[in-house]
Protein backbone atom coordinates (compact mmCIF):
# COMPACT_ATOMS: atom_id res chain seq x y z
CA UNK A 1 0.00 0.00 0.00
CA UNK A 2 3.05 2.10 0.70
CA UNK A 3 3.74 2.76 -3.65
CA UNK A 4 0.22 3.24 -4.19
CA UNK A 5 0.04 6.28 -1.08
CA UNK A 6 3.50 7.84 -3.12
CA UNK A 7 1.61 7.67 -6.08
CA UNK A 8 -1.19 9.58 -4.91
CA UNK A 9 1.28 12.12 -3.19
CA UNK A 10 2.99 12.59 -6.61
CA UNK A 11 0.03 13.08 -8.41
CA UNK A 12 -0.92 15.98 -5.96
CA UNK A 13 2.67 17.23 -6.34
CA UNK A 14 2.02 16.82 -10.23
CA UNK A 15 -1.11 18.77 -10.44
CA UNK A 16 0.06 21.87 -7.99
CA UNK A 17 3.12 22.07 -9.93
CA UNK A 18 1.17 22.41 -13.35
CA UNK A 19 -0.92 25.32 -11.29
CA UNK A 20 2.12 26.99 -10.32
CA UNK A 21 3.33 27.19 -13.65
CA UNK A 22 -0.16 27.44 -15.48
CA UNK A 23 -2.97 28.34 -13.17
CA UNK A 24 -5.66 28.01 -15.97
CA UNK A 25 -3.89 24.41 -17.20
CA UNK A 26 -6.68 21.54 -16.05
CA UNK A 27 -9.37 24.63 -16.39
CA UNK A 28 -8.23 24.52 -20.28
CA UNK A 29 -7.98 20.74 -20.37
CA UNK A 30 -11.15 19.88 -18.85
CA UNK A 31 -13.12 22.04 -21.67
CA UNK A 32 -12.80 19.46 -24.90
CA UNK A 33 -10.44 17.67 -26.51
CA UNK A 34 -9.02 18.56 -30.13
CA UNK A 35 -6.01 16.24 -30.47
CA UNK A 36 -4.34 16.22 -33.86
CA UNK A 37 -2.73 12.68 -33.67
CA UNK A 38 -3.91 9.22 -33.18
CA UNK A 39 -1.23 7.37 -31.28
CA UNK A 40 -1.65 3.61 -32.11
CA UNK A 41 1.12 2.07 -30.01
CA UNK A 42 2.75 -0.83 -28.20
CA UNK A 43 1.22 -0.88 -24.38
CA UNK A 44 5.18 -1.19 -23.00
CA UNK A 45 5.47 0.70 -19.65
CA UNK A 46 8.75 1.99 -20.74
CA UNK A 47 6.88 4.32 -23.73
CA UNK A 48 4.78 7.48 -23.17
CA UNK A 49 3.74 8.98 -26.28
CA UNK A 50 3.23 12.39 -25.07
CA UNK A 51 6.64 12.27 -22.90
CA UNK A 52 8.38 10.95 -26.08
CA UNK A 53 6.73 13.64 -28.45
CA UNK A 54 7.17 16.04 -26.00
CA UNK A 55 3.56 16.62 -26.87
CA UNK A 56 0.95 18.23 -24.81
CA UNK A 57 -2.39 16.58 -23.10
CA UNK A 58 -5.10 17.00 -25.70
CA UNK A 59 -2.71 16.67 -28.56
CA UNK A 60 -2.73 13.28 -28.85
CA UNK A 61 -5.48 10.75 -28.75
CA UNK A 62 -3.88 7.32 -27.70
CA UNK A 63 -4.72 3.61 -28.35
CA UNK A 64 -2.34 0.71 -26.96
CA UNK A 65 -2.22 -3.15 -26.78
CA UNK A 66 0.86 -5.59 -27.23
CA UNK A 67 2.83 -5.11 -30.18
CA UNK A 68 0.65 -2.80 -31.52
CA UNK A 69 -1.37 -4.85 -33.78
CA UNK A 70 -4.07 -3.64 -35.73
CA UNK A 71 -7.21 -6.68 -36.09
CA UNK A 72 -10.85 -5.44 -37.60
CA UNK A 73 -12.21 -7.80 -35.37
CA UNK A 74 -10.66 -6.13 -32.26
CA UNK A 75 -13.48 -4.09 -30.97
CA UNK A 76 -11.83 -1.32 -28.62
CA UNK A 77 -8.99 -0.61 -31.56
CA UNK A 78 -11.77 0.38 -33.98
CA UNK A 79 -14.23 1.76 -31.58
CA UNK A 80 -11.04 4.04 -31.06
CA UNK A 81 -10.10 4.69 -34.73
CA UNK A 82 -13.82 5.48 -35.58
CA UNK A 83 -14.26 7.70 -32.46
CA UNK A 84 -10.57 9.53 -33.73
CA UNK A 85 -11.36 9.81 -37.48
CA UNK A 86 -15.08 10.55 -37.61
CA UNK A 87 -15.65 12.51 -33.95
CA UNK A 88 -12.58 13.69 -33.39
CA UNK A 89 -10.67 15.02 -37.22
CA UNK A 90 -7.75 13.49 -35.86
CA UNK A 91 -5.17 14.65 -39.05
CA UNK A 92 -2.71 11.98 -38.62
CA UNK A 93 -2.94 8.16 -37.75
CA UNK A 94 0.94 7.71 -36.16
CA UNK A 95 1.22 3.53 -36.06
CA UNK A 96 4.68 3.20 -33.96
CA UNK A 97 6.51 0.20 -32.88
CA UNK A 98 9.81 -0.37 -30.66
CA UNK A 99 12.67 -2.24 -30.57
CA UNK A 100 12.94 -4.80 -28.26
CA UNK A 101 9.73 -5.46 -28.35
CA UNK A 102 8.02 -8.34 -26.09
CA UNK A 103 5.21 -9.69 -28.53
CA UNK A 104 7.59 -9.36 -31.34
CA UNK A 105 9.66 -11.30 -29.70
CA UNK A 106 7.44 -13.72 -28.61
CA UNK A 107 6.41 -13.97 -32.16
CA UNK A 108 9.68 -14.64 -33.67
CA UNK A 109 10.96 -17.47 -30.75
CA UNK A 110 7.25 -18.76 -31.66
CA UNK A 111 7.22 -18.99 -27.60
CA UNK A 112 3.89 -19.95 -25.94
CA UNK A 113 2.48 -17.77 -24.15
CA UNK A 114 -1.06 -18.36 -23.68
CA UNK A 115 -3.04 -15.70 -25.23
CA UNK A 116 -0.29 -13.58 -26.04
CA UNK A 117 0.42 -16.65 -28.48
CA UNK A 118 -3.03 -16.15 -30.16
CA UNK A 119 -2.78 -12.14 -29.74
CA UNK A 120 0.85 -11.99 -31.78
CA UNK A 121 -0.12 -14.39 -34.24
CA UNK A 122 0.00 -11.77 -37.36
CA UNK A 123 3.28 -11.05 -36.23
CA UNK A 124 4.27 -14.94 -36.70
CA UNK A 125 2.73 -14.79 -39.53
CA UNK A 126 4.79 -11.90 -40.94
CA UNK A 127 8.42 -13.25 -40.06
CA UNK A 128 6.87 -16.51 -42.05
CA UNK A 129 5.90 -14.30 -45.04
CA UNK A 130 8.79 -12.32 -45.03
CA UNK A 131 11.76 -14.45 -43.30
CA UNK A 132 13.68 -14.08 -46.54
CA UNK A 133 14.12 -10.39 -46.05
CA UNK A 134 15.93 -10.78 -42.83
CA UNK A 135 19.83 -11.26 -43.58
CA UNK A 136 20.83 -15.16 -42.40
CA UNK A 137 24.13 -13.65 -41.24
CA UNK A 138 22.39 -10.60 -38.88
CA UNK A 139 22.65 -11.25 -35.52
CA UNK A 140 19.17 -12.37 -33.53
CA UNK A 141 19.11 -9.05 -32.18
CA UNK A 142 18.87 -7.58 -35.77
CA UNK A 143 16.72 -10.41 -37.02
CA UNK A 144 14.27 -8.99 -34.43
CA UNK A 145 14.44 -5.24 -34.83
CA UNK A 146 13.90 -5.80 -38.58
CA UNK A 147 10.74 -8.01 -37.81
CA UNK A 148 9.58 -5.24 -35.58
CA UNK A 149 9.95 -2.66 -39.11
CA UNK A 150 8.22 -5.38 -40.84
CA UNK A 151 5.47 -5.67 -38.32
CA UNK A 152 4.70 -1.93 -37.92
CA UNK A 153 4.99 -2.30 -42.29
CA UNK A 154 2.26 -4.47 -41.83
CA UNK A 155 -0.03 -2.85 -39.58
CA UNK A 156 0.33 0.23 -41.38
CA UNK A 157 -1.45 -1.66 -44.03
CA UNK A 158 -3.79 -3.14 -42.14
CA UNK A 159 -4.79 0.46 -40.96
CA UNK A 160 -4.95 1.65 -45.33
CA UNK A 161 -7.10 -0.86 -45.99
CA UNK A 162 -9.67 0.34 -43.27
CA UNK A 163 -13.01 0.92 -44.64
CA UNK A 164 -13.45 3.83 -42.15
CA UNK A 165 -9.80 4.99 -44.03
CA UNK A 166 -11.01 4.70 -47.28
CA UNK A 167 -14.01 6.84 -46.57
CA UNK A 168 -12.24 9.84 -45.54
CA UNK A 169 -10.01 9.85 -48.69
CA UNK A 170 -12.46 13.11 -50.27
CA UNK A 171 -11.44 15.10 -46.95
CA UNK A 172 -7.71 14.13 -47.64
CA UNK A 173 -7.14 12.65 -43.75
CA UNK A 174 -5.78 11.01 -42.10
CA UNK A 175 -2.31 10.72 -42.89
CA UNK A 176 -0.84 7.73 -41.40
CA UNK A 177 2.99 7.41 -40.53
CA UNK A 178 4.60 4.08 -39.48
CA UNK A 179 7.78 4.74 -36.56
CA UNK A 180 9.74 2.78 -34.80
CA UNK A 181 10.86 3.84 -30.92
CA UNK A 182 14.35 2.78 -30.37
CA UNK A 183 14.43 2.62 -26.63
CA UNK A 184 18.44 2.67 -26.46
CA UNK A 185 18.27 6.01 -27.88
CA UNK A 186 15.15 7.54 -27.54
CA UNK A 187 14.20 8.13 -30.87
CA UNK A 188 12.37 7.89 -33.51
CA UNK A 189 12.98 6.15 -36.80
CA UNK A 190 10.26 6.88 -39.60
CA UNK A 191 9.80 4.15 -41.68
CA UNK A 192 9.31 4.49 -45.80
CA UNK A 193 6.12 2.30 -46.54
CA UNK A 194 5.85 1.39 -50.14
CA UNK A 195 1.93 1.31 -51.23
Amino acid sequence: MERIAKILLENKAWAQNKINIDPAFFTNMAKDQTPTYLWIGCADSRIQPNEITNTRPGEMFVQRNIANLVYEDDNNLMSVIQYAVINLKVKHIILCGHYGCGGVIAAYKKMDLGLITNWVRSITETHTKFNFVIEKEATEKERINKLVELNVETQVRKLKSLNIIKEMKNEERPFIHGWVYDLESGLIKVLEIKE
